[in-house]
């Protein structure tokens, strides 16, 4: 993750291009980060980006799209007992629910990036969340080059509104996202 963010520079500022591209996903260089408190510590975890379809028109982002999935039980939760206790059936039910997925339903420009709203399937039950993004090109990019980009995303979801609120009395229920997705043109 450290590298990735190395390779990140600044941001970038989004010229008119004549039509929407298409992005696929590189795995490998992305990451899935989230955040949540136990007892009074903040603890990282990490999950794995499956797949993408990404679409960026950059004269229009109302014409973008994204949608996402995620691998469940390759998940992490910082220490092992907390990684158990969320793959299991109080919490994520891996063995039942072995993916999340995200689907966007509108994307609007912001003075930050964007703000990207979809739906987040997570146990099977669905629900609205928006995200904040930012768009980046890696280290020694060309300028205006836009064939590699790396996308940042961040908000925060409240747990038990999935049915994941297990072991309430040890984490708590809001979870922040921070996601890095390196992203190719095709």
């Amino acid at each position: 993750m450290r590298t990735l963010l190395a390779l990140l520079t600044c941001l970038i500022a989004l010229p008119a291009l004549a039509a929407p591209r298409s992005y696929t996903l590189d795995a490998e260089n992305s990451a899935v980060a989230f955040f949540y408190d136990f007892g009074e510590e903040e603890i990282r975890g990490n999950f794995t980006l499956e797949e993408a379809d990404i679409s960026i028109d950059f004269d229009a982002v109302q014409n973008s799209s994204v949608s996402v999935r995620l691998r469940v039980a390759g998940g992490h939760a910082g220490f092992p007992f907390a990684t158990e206790a969320m793959l299991g059936p109080r919490v994520l039910d891996a063995a039942n629910h072995p993916e999340m997925y995200f689907s966007s339903t509108s994307i609007r420009r912001t003075q930050a990036g964007a703000s990207i709203t979809g739906d987040l399937t997570i146990r099977n039950v669905t629900r609205p969340v928006t995200l904040d993004a930012r768009l980046f090109r890696q280290q020694g990019a060309p300028v205006g080059g836009f064939d590699e980009l790396v996308v940042e995303l961040t908000g925060s979801v409240d747990r038990t509104d999935f049915g994941a609120d297990g072991w309430r009395e040890w984490a708590g229920d809001t979870v922040r996202l921070q996601i890095f997705a390196t992203i190719d043109a095709e």
